[in-house]
């Protein structure tokens, strides 16, 4: 009994250095992130070996390990950009973007944590003043914007292609002018449209007086030639078939059949 706690002790001693030796060497990597390993006595970042999946890892307790996000994030940025013509322009965009998980060591080793910052973001303001100086605050308020963005979203990729960062997209939020150039360019778009509405109005009416002219040219061919087929002999036969349809009325009347001018028939009726 007197040997106990002599034991004892040796053995609590190595269970507390045991568990503090496991909770130092284990990591648990979650869901959507990846590890970089870094190996302290040896060359230090691991970029040779895939990263660390997700789950559970034993490491060595003097090595680190360094947790990334790998699934899609998004960056907000606003800018304030230079147009054509020297105005300044506030841009507002996002990008949607990730890591290149296999190069995920070399981008800790060669761009660290701080990646969006260092790397991204700059990306994205230098494609955005680049862009945006091609052209006019009148195509950045209208008819441009998706074009803008797509050629933002292009030449950002460009850059961050091989820094080992994925860019997904580029969206262009919002666009804000000057507000005297925005008045400007909305009283011109006004205006502008006003003028097609009325060029249209022109171009109907003068449709409908052509429609109009045709219409009555017709009429007056149609009668031109309808008078010149009318004979005498013509007409007399077409008022005898219509005094005998009106003949067979049930009304009381009486035919004198050659009894009228140019031998058409007389009809005497009892009213």
């Amino acid at each position: 009994m007197d040997r106990l706690p002599k034991i004892a002790l040796p053995a609590i001693i190595f269970i507390i250095f045991a568990v503090i030796l496991i909770s130092k060497s284990a990591i648990t990597i979650g869901a959507g992130q990846a590890g970089v390993l870094y190996k302290t006595f040896g060359e230090g970042v691991v970029t040779d070996e895939p990263p660390m999946g997700e789950g559970f890892h034993l490491v060595a307790p003097w090595n680190k390990v360094y947790i990334y996000e790998v699934r899609q994030q998004e960056v907000y940025e606003k800018m304030k950009v230079l147009s054509s013509n020297g105005l300044d322009i506030l841009i507002d965009a996002s990008a949607w973007f990730q890591p290149k998980y296999s190069d995920l060591g070399r981008l800790h080793q060669e761009k660290s944590e701080q990646y969006q910052e260092r790397i991204l973001l700059p990306a994205i303001r230098s494609a955005a003043r680049s862009v945006v100086g091609r052209y006019t605050p009148e195509q950045l308020y209208s008819s441009k914007r998706d074009a803008i963005q797509q050629e933002i979203f292009e030449e950002t990729r460009r850059i961050v292609d091989d820094q080992y960062i994925q860019l997904n997209e580029v969206l262009v939020r919002d666009v804000t002018l000057p507000e005297t150039i925005k008045e400007a360019i909305e009283r011109k778009l006004k205006q502008e449209q006003e003028s097609l509405e009325y060029e249209f109005r022109l171009v109907s009416a003068d449709k409908e007086a052509q429609r109009q002219r045709i219409e009555a040219q017709g009429k007056a061919d149609a009668n031109r030639i309808l008078s010149a087929s009318l004979t005498d002999k013509i007409l007399q036969d077409k008022g005898i078939d219509a005094t005998l349809k009106l003949s067979q009325s049930p009304n009381t009347k009486v035919v004198i059949v050659g009894g009228g001018e140019s031998g058409l028939p007389i009809i005497l009726g009892n009213n």
